[in-house]
């Protein structure tokens, strides 16, 4: 455990979270350091692809049983669920519209596939293995919880489009899911030999690229927050750091369930703490026009995120530590 708390301490000082940091620092102050938006897209499909390619071809070395397919039945059910929460906990500290507040919970059940990501890095550098198969969960959590905002929504009289054709278009042809399944589906065919042949592209520099893309995330949440006055109350800002650990004890509970690794726990718990700020906010577009997308967009990417590189994750990796006897 001492191991653990050490490492997880040196965390904070690790090239992915000072990339973020120097992004986040850069932007408050006002420096005119950016990336050109094609290289910043190009960045994110790098590691869509990685991460999707990489997971499937563990799944075709582990290969499909029942611990899989409950594993994504978990993933389903917590992603269904947490709007829920997100919705009634947001509605008590802050003073937000019942609509803004649906929004905002489908931002919450959904995930950040960077935070994903972020915590599969600190895990494979700790030598802590999880299930192949994550990968697979984060995509089934990415859609469900679109659903569970827009019933949200109109049990709140709010004018939540129908789940017509725009819509599901958006949830199901959302650029960030097609590639991570479509490259967790070219791993799985291709496996530990499709792997081998691509793996100077997609093993070797992966941290490298993780660093430039957290340095643009943080410019990006550095300017969110320099332009969020009169956006964010105290009480949403309580509900953007609140959220994430109530959603990673449901996370934590949910893997323990399942019989999941430590870092597989660990895994499930940051999806469940993390908040989308790419598949969902174009499907809000779509669904709640009514709704503020910069009140959604600054908690998920000013608030939460943030706090979850920095804190959350060694937090609920410590947590899963103590909790498994690990």
């Amino acid at each position: 455990m001492d191991d653990i708390l050490a490492l997880a301490g040196a965390n904070l000082v690790s090239p992915i979270i000072l990339s973020f940091v120097l992004g986040l620092a850069a932007a408050l102050a006002r420096s005119d350091l950016s990336f050109p938006e094609a290289i910043a897209k190009g960045l994110s499909l790098y590691l869509l692809f990685a991460i999707g390619f990489k997971g499937g071809a563990g799944v075709a070395a582990h290969g499909v049983d029942a611990r899989l397919v409950a594993a994504l039945l978990a993933g389903v059910v917590l992603s269904l669920l947490l709007p829920f929460i997100a919705f009634v906990l947001l509605r008590s500290l802050s003073k937000v519209s019942a609509i803004d507040a649906a929004a905002v919970a489908g931002h919450y059940g959904s995930i950040s596939i960077v935070t994903f990501v972020a915590a599969s890095s600190l895990l494979t550098g700790l030598g802590i293995a999880a299930e192949s198969y994550m990968v697979a969960v984060a995509a089934a959590m990415e859609a469900p919880a679109i659903l569970s905002a827009l019933w949200l929504a109109a049990r709140r009289g709010g004018k939540a489009e129908q789940v017509g054709g725009d819509l599901w278009r958006e949830i199901l042809l959302n650029g960030s899911i097609v590639l991570l399944l479509g490259a967790f589906a070219i791993g799985w065919v291709t496996g530990e030999e499709g792997l081998a042949e691509i793996g100077s592209f997609i093993v070797e520099p992966f941290k490298g690229v993780l660093c430039l893309f957290l340095l643009d995330m943080g410019l990006v949440a550095g300017r969110g927050l320099r332009g969020s006055r009169g956006v964010l109350s105290p009480g949403a800002v309580a509900f953007g750091l609140l959220m994430p650990l109530v959603g990673a004890v449901l996370g934590l509970a949910g893997g323990l369930a399942l019989g999941l690794s430590l870092g597989g726990v660990v895994l499930l718990m940051v999806l469940a703490a993390s908040a989308s700020y790419i598949a969902v906010p174009a499907a809000m577009r779509v669904a709640l026009p009514e709704a503020n997308p910069a009140l959604s967009l600054t908690l998920a990417l000013g608030v939460t995120f943030p706090f979850n590189l920095t804190f959350g994750i060694p937090l609920y990796m410590m947590l899963a530590a103590a909790v498994t006897g690990n």
